[in-house]
């Protein structure tokens, strides 16, 4: 009997120390944007910006037309939002400057006849394998619109 109590006693510990160690590890959010509606983009920079802020780590990945918010010479999101009082546009600058990878899809560019060359400084062409791997950790949250 007390040998029964000492097994389970020590599985609960391995449990809380599991559960702790986990719950000390920041999350990642992967923010996948597709929409060209410009509520919709403001929206997902907003909450990924959010994210941010209550302690987690984030990256963007542009897709569909959402992939033109990263073209240099593209009206795409230009519009102001309020009232957050920017653009979509403005606000992928400003998750870049907290540090946020911002990606567009690798069939964006060759499907538009576009190159790296005409994407905004800092937005580079996501690996597929790359984004498979961060979907697949333990960590990750999708968050796609």
């Amino acid at each position: 009997m007390i040998r029964r109590v000492s097994v389970a006693a020590m599985l609960a510990v391995v449990l809380l120390i599991g559960q702790s160690a986990h719950a000390e590890e920041p999350e990642h959010l992967l923010t996948v944007v597709t929409s060209g509606s410009n509520e919709t983009q403001a929206m997902a920079m907003i909450l990924t910006a959010q994210y941010l802020q209550q302690g987690g780590s984030a990256q963007v990945l542009l897709c569909d037309s959402a992939g033109e918010l990263a073209l240099e010479d593209s009206d795409m999101g230009a519009g102001v939002v309020q009232p957050a009082d920017a653009s979509p546009r403005q606000m992928v600058g400003n998750l870049m400057e907290a540090g946020v990878e911002v990606q567009v899809c690798a069939i964006f560019l060759p499907g538009r006849d576009k190159t790296e060359d005409d994407l905004i400084e800092g937005v580079t062409v996501a690996r597929p394998d790359a984004i498979a791997r961060t979907m697949a950790e333990r960590d990750t949250k999708l968050f796609t619109n």
